[in-house]
């Protein structure tokens, strides 16, 4: 039979929506609604405004001026704050609103555990390039057809400043500015119920081609996301122990390790995802490093929105240099008065895994800062849709590298009542996190010879 238009017609209207659905799905922002970058926006899309009851205060610029004696873990610049309160089993109901469920869960869980809130201050700087190309990525970012993938986007600036779509959040976290690249003495910590300590040193040095000024576009940085190499020092029975990471924008990351006992460099395969990290008891996966990393393809992503919510900020004691870690590590959880929390407006992005995809959390939701677009808080949910692990991140303001820095998480597993820490600086050397910037972290760092050589040394 001859078709007719008529017969044509369902085919053309679906092939149309789904061209408006690509376009709108990409589409950036109007030059009307960027002007408002560095007006009622700060620079990188964040409320200037202050909150309505005042707890949250204006953004004035963030400490953009380098105190004197300021050394990451030297000074705390808000020492002398003192709590407003404590959110704890007594008073859970009137702040339930302001606390992700996972935070909720453990305040149920743990006795003794607590928020202790204290004044807010909106420390996050933003340097003048990630200013000047993010209000260019307003109207210039893309998200690819896929409905995931960056597809386009200057570096050195967030994406998308006014984001439309839970997806446009996940990359402004993916690519937040945090500076060139670092070396640090890193900690990962596995308290037990005995008061004993599993205890893995590393040095790690890191690369974030994404925020050089000498690049500009995708293009510039060839897909690479990050380079992460990591130098294992103890336990006895791992020291010589390497990993060496390539972390790319659009694909699983690529990493190899070398084992001393072989004196030689492997291939990892599974080093992505929900595989187990070694030394960990199964409670960590690579994607929870940092929070979230890897390739966003395994999740569906929708904006919930923006709201007030107590979250870990300023932690400055966490990193300072005068803490042990015995002192700062309780058996069921981190030490409360190492902890601090405000009062501070946070994207909510929630994660489903796609259902052609598998992943072992089959959702996970996310609290994103607007002033630094860091990711604070994360709960994770299983197959049968109960909260199994929650993990949080730090925050604190470096104004030699013009930005907000997170180092240290803490991840707690709701099911095998434990937790683990990871990237604790405190008894380590100085965090160097200007090391990229001046050259003491570059591109060679991160090959597999250079992998192969600390292992041989």
């Amino acid at each position: 039979m001859k078709k007719t238009a008529s017969h044509l017609r369902p085919r053309a209207l679906g092939l149309a929506l789904a061209m408006v659905f690509s376009v709108s799905a990409q589409a950036a922002v109007s030059e009307q609604d960027a002007a408002r970058l560095g007006k009622d926006l700060s620079p990188v899309g964040a409320e200037k405004a202050a909150s309505k009851d005042g707890t949250i205060p204006a953004w004035d610029g963030g400490m953009s001026k380098v105190p004197a004696g300021w050394k990451p873990g030297r000074l705390d610049p808000y020492a002398a704050d003192k709590p407003l309160f404590s959110v704890d089993a007594s008073n859970l109901d009137k702040y339930q609103d302001k606390i992700p469920p996972g935070q909720a869960a453990l305040i149920k869980t743990y006795k003794g555990y607590k928020l202790d809130v204290y004044p807010t201050h909106r420390s996050c700087p933003v340097p003048d390039l990630v200013a000047e190309r993010t209000k260019k990525n307003a109207t210039h970012a893309k998200i690819g057809d896929d409905g995931w993938r960056l597809e386009q986007a200057y570096t050195a600036g967030v994406p998308f400043p006014i984001p439309k779509t839970g997806v446009e959040v996940l990359w402004n976290y993916k690519t937040r500015y945090t500076g060139l690249g670092s070396r640090a003495q890193i900690a990962a910590l596995m308290p037990d119920k005995d008061g004993s300590l599993v205890e893995t040193k590393q040095w790690t040095f890191e690369l974030y081609p994404f925020n050089d000024p000498k690049n500009n576009t995708l293009k510039d940085i060839e897909g690479i996301d990050s380079k992460l190499l990591f130098d294992v020092q103890s336990p006895p029975s791992r020291a010589g122990e390497g990993y060496l990471i390539h972390a790319y924008l659009d694909k699983p990351q690529d990493a190899w390790i070398y084992f001393p006992g072989q004196r030689r460099v492997r291939r990892s395969p599974t080093f992505a995802y929900d595989n187990p990290i070694a030394g960990f008891d199964n409670l960590y996966f690579v994607d929870q490093i940092k929070m979230f990393t890897g390739a966003p393809d395994r999740y569906d992503f929708k904006l919930i929105g923006k709201k007030e919510m107590f979250v870990p900020y300023n932690n400055y004691k966490l990193i300072d240099k005068k803490n042990k870690f015995k002192d700062m590590l309780g058996p069921e959880y981190v030490k409360r008065d190492f902890m601090r929390y405000e009062n501070h407006r946070v994207w909510v992005v929630e994660a489903t895994v796609k259902g052609d995809k598998r992943h072992s959390f089959a959702k996970r939701v996310f609290y994103i800062d607007e002033d630094s677009w860091a990711l604070l808080h994360v709960d994770m949910y299983d197959a049968k849709g109960n909260l199994w692990r929650v993990q949080e991140g730090s925050l604190w303001a470096a104004p030699d590298v013009g930005a907000c820095m997170s180092y240290e998480y803490q991840m707690y597993d709701l099911v095998a009542r434990r937790y683990v820490t990871d990237n604790w600086t405190a008894e380590g050397e100085v965090l160097d996190i200007t090391a990229g910037k001046e050259g003491r972290v570059n591109a060679a760092t991160f090959s597999q010879d250079e992998l192969r050589r600390r292992g041989e040394r």
